[in-house]
């Protein structure tokens, strides 16, 4: 005969009861939190995928990823949900209504409070003292440089993918080093310099936009490019005035002047004229209904090389159409100008220039810059193609061995490259360029300015577009550079003009003079001359 259990074995047995359930319960709730939690609409965990640091070619810190923390909140057990909102808001800087809004009609258990918040706001959230609230382990890609480097790095997102600029061109790159380091062709030193003047020009002239390039011409190596206005990449939001937009990339422009570096490449290598030679400047040049006319007074006649140092629209029409159009635009796409240009920045740009014809008119005018529009990068290429020896170069933004040699295919002979040094070297000592000749340093190059396109077709008034294509050592080229002014106003300094010879070349000069020591350029001494005699 069995005993009845006294009291307190009841008691114990219904204690024991309670932790079995109880620790049924716990069991439960782990399985659920770490097997199917995602399963019921919460927040499922985000592997943090870390990218590898860019650099500049010296080793110089371009961007990096920061650990930082996502905030999320369980609605269902928050004491007060318009407090938890009104709390978390200041805490975070997250939008007050956009949180209650979330916490009262939640779908899911989780509600995103604010991804990427500092160690500051993990503070203030924690001295709130909230129940349900979870942090989540993530990443914020962070930019030393700031402005210095926005466009041509472009940004990620939220989830560490890239967006734009060299952060989604080397996207591969970046995921396949985690930890690691990818080197860019950016000299931050050159980037910094570069950025500093353009930034100068554009407020003293008052400019829409403005951008340069200085890029190596045997490697294509881009050493620096900047395009303003710029951004605050850290920021996370665009400032009043701000522009993501990389000028030097994504949009074309008629260039004008510094097209004709083309045109005179073009007849020298179909051996049209010599430099010495001398042709006729009429007062008007008519080809069928359509007269070209010069921008200033020119002599009625002029030697070749004079024609491109004065930069005469009626000489450079009369040398591109003794090549002819189908010519022209043979040599054009031979040196990469008529197709989109690919490097690796995501971002680019569709040339524009005679589809459906291109007879006498459209090869003149292409012959002086207009008619034709192309991007900057695009331009930078080919001169560098022209004065390296007519070898095909293609831009990079890799940083490559030293002295490494990445000129392709011959696209025109060596002597054809070697003319056009020198005729750029005279332009810069005899001609509209005398402004960006740098002592010592040998510069050479073209200016151009041309009218400003408008919205129905026709050019705006009084509306320029300046720019200063240089090569320096002339004499062996190592670097070409190109600065873009877009609508930059006249001043006293200036004589009352807006032209490239007063804005973009004394630029160029400028940032010539600051750039070459750095790139290991010897400054040539100049040559001495005593009283009454010849130089020394």
């Amino acid at each position: 005969m069995s005993e009845t259990p006294t009291l307190f074995q009841r008691r114990i047995i219904i204690g024991a009861g309670l932790c079995i359930v109880a620790f049924a319960l716990v069991g439960l709730r782990l399985v659920h939190v770490t097997l199917l939690q995602s399963l019921d609409g919460g927040h499922a965990a985000v592997a943090v995928v870390a990218r590898a640091d860019l650099t500049d070619r010296n080793g110089e810190l371009l961007a990096r990823d920061l650990p930082v923390k996502d905030l999320y909140a369980r609605p269902r057990i928050l004491w007060d949900k318009a407090e938890a909102a009104r709390g978390l808001a200041v805490a975070t800087g997250a939008d007050e209504r956009r949180l209650l809004n979330g916490f009262n009609n939640a779908k899911n258990p989780y509600v995103l409070v604010a991804r990427q918040i500092t160690p500051d706001a993990e503070a203030r959230v924690m001295a709130l003292g909230m129940p349900g609230l979870e942090f989540e382990q993530g990443a914020k890609r962070y930019y030393p440089d700031g402005r210095n480097t926005a466009q041509v790095l472009g940004v990620t997102d939220p989830d560490g993918g890239g967006v734009s600029g060299l952060e989604l061109g080397l996207q591969d790159k970046l995921r396949k080093a985690p930890g690691g380091k990818v080197a860019t062709s950016i000299d931050m030193r050159v980037q910094f310099i570069v950025a500093d003047e353009l930034a100068k020009s554009r407020e003293k002239f008052r400019a829409v936009a403005a951008g340069a390039i200085v890029m190596d011409v045997t490697s294509g190596e881009v050493l620096a490019m900047v395009s303003l206005p710029d951004f605050d990449p850290n920021l996370r939001r665009m400032m009043p005035g701000d522009s993501q937009r990389n000028i030097m990339v994504q949009d074309v422009y008629e260039l004008g002047s510094i097209f004709k570096v083309f045109t005179f490449a073009m007849g020298l290598e179909d051996r049209t004229f010599r430099p010495d030679d001398v042709l006729t400047i009429p007062k008007g040049f008519r080809i069928g209904k359509h007269e070209i006319g010069e921008a200033h007074h020119m002599p009625g006649s002029m030697a070749a090389r004079d024609i491109l140092a004065q930069s005469s629209n009626i000489g450079s029409s009369q040398i591109a159409l003794r090549s002819g159009g189908h010519r022209q635009s043979q040599f054009l796409r031979s040196l990469g100008l008529l197709t989109p240009i690919v490097t690796d920045l995501p971002e680019k740009a569709y040339p524009l220039y005679p589809r459906h014809q291109w007879g006498a008119i459209e090869t003149a005018t292409v012959g002086f810059g207009h008619g034709i529009s192309v991007s900057p990068l695009s331009f930078t290429a080919a001169l560098a193609t022209v004065v390296n020896g007519g070898r095909r170069i293609a831009p990079t933004f890799a940083r490559q061995a030293p002295g490494a040699d990445r000129r392709g295919e011959q696209v025109i002979r060596h002597e054809t490259s070697v003319q056009m040094r020198e005729l750029l070297r005279y332009v810069a000592t005899n001609g509209t360029g005398r402004n960006a000749d740098t002592p010592g340093y040998d510069v050479g190059g073209k200016t151009g300015t041309a009218e400003v396109p408008g919205p129905n077709g026709r050019y705006i008034r009084n509306a320029l577009r300046s720019s200063f294509a240089a090569i320096f050592p002339a004499h062996n080229p190592r670097y070409a550079v190109l600065v873009l002014m877009d609508q930059p106003k006249a001043t006293k300094d200036t004589f009352g003009f807006a032209t490239a010879g007063y804005t973009a070349a004394p630029q160029t000069g400028r940032i010539i003079q600051r750039i070459a020591p750095l790139l290991g350029v010897p400054n040539i001494p100049l040559p001495t001359q005593l009283a009454g005699g010849p130089a020394l």
